[in-house]
């Protein structure tokens, strides 16, 4: 009797497991978001396109990812793979050296320039696409760029394809100064030789897309897409806000904001960019176009037969 009422510690002692490996939880099995501070399950979130869960926050892809995403499994050529930087202005900034820096950048990004471009497929259809990859130096654009830029479009126009461009970028690469402006003038001119085959041009703007990119071939598609919440503009608000001296909405440089105002055409959530892009290729590429039959279309030919019967031609 007297075992029932004896007291007893309030906690029971656990043996100390921490060096059993089972039961440590894995460095990367849990994501961050920089946007809400949820955690996010890894698995959940590679299964999503890296897209949070909670707050839909976009993160960045890797060009690598992105090509995997948008075409057809295996269909990938890469071309122009060995075109990259120099210094053509043997650029310097204390103990910054941008010649020295370039090899290691190539390292950290894991592609030999900020761009990835070739061909591939999207359901089938043939594309030329170029991919920046913003680990690369910010996605930057110097000569190397521009020239893969340039090429990229020339290689759509000779073989009469369609050309998608997925943007971002921090603007024009400073280390280069006026050789990497002189790229702006080069990318546009190529894009209005390709203009004139008559072939449509898909440009995706993603998180940043900023400075000379926008300013030349990003903005300059004949369907302008960027993903939720992405960064956009020539400059940011800070920037502008210090020259115009006047204060501007907090959404300012927002995908949302700029399809409000004209500036892009869609906001695309990236689950559903594939399919967008394979419908505007569709629609872009067929040479003449017949909606469904159905109710609207029916009554269509049956104005078009009353029109006729009354002795009215179109």
């Amino acid at each position: 009797m007297k075992e029932i009422f004896r007291r007893r510690p309030k906690y029971l002692s656990v043996p100390n497991r921490t060096n059993d490996a089972s039961q440590k939880v894995p460095d990367n099995m849990w994501i961050s978001c920089p946007r809400c501070h949820e955690l996010l399950y890894a698995k959940e979130y590679e299964d999503n396109f890296k897209v949070c869960s909670k707050c839909k926050h976009h993160f960045s892809l890797s060009p690598h990812e992105r090509l995997a995403l948008l075409l057809d499994d295996g269909s990938f050529e890469e071309h122009d793979e060995g075109l990259c930087s120099a210094d053509p202005l043997r650029f310097v900034a204390g103990d910054y050296h941008y010649s020295a820096k370039l090899e290691e950048h190539r390292r950290k990004a894991g592609t030999r320039e900020a761009l990835v471009c070739g061909s591939g497929r999207i359901d089938g259809q043939d594309v030329a696409i170029a991919v920046h990859n913003f680990t690369f130096l910010g996605g930057s654009m110097g000569v190397a760029v521009g020239e893969k830029i340039a090429r990229t479009i020339d290689r759509a126009a000779d073989g009469g394809v369609p050309l998608i461009i997925v943007s971002a970028s921090g603007g024009a690469r400073q280390h280069e100064g006026v050789y990497a402006l002189m790229q702006m003038a080069k990318t546009v001119a190529a894009l209005n030789r390709f203009k004139s085959r008559h072939l449509p041009y898909l440009s995706i703007l993603t998180d940043p897309t900023t400075g000379g990119v926008p300013a030349s071939y990003a903005l300059l598609g004949d369907v302008n897409i960027a993903e939720p919440g992405a960064f956009i503009g020539f400059a940011g608000p800070r920037v502008i806000e210090q020259a115009t001296k006047q204060r501007l909405p907090a959404d300012v440089n927002t995908a949302e904001f700029m399809l409000a105002h004209g500036m892009i055409d869609l906001v695309v959530p990236r689950a559903e960019l594939r399919g967008t892009v394979s419908t505007l290729l569709r629609l872009t590429t067929a040479r003449t176009y017949r909606p469904p039959a159905g109710e609207g279309y029916a009554a269509l030919r049956q104005a078009t037969a009353v029109g006729r019967g009354n002795g009215h031609h179109a």
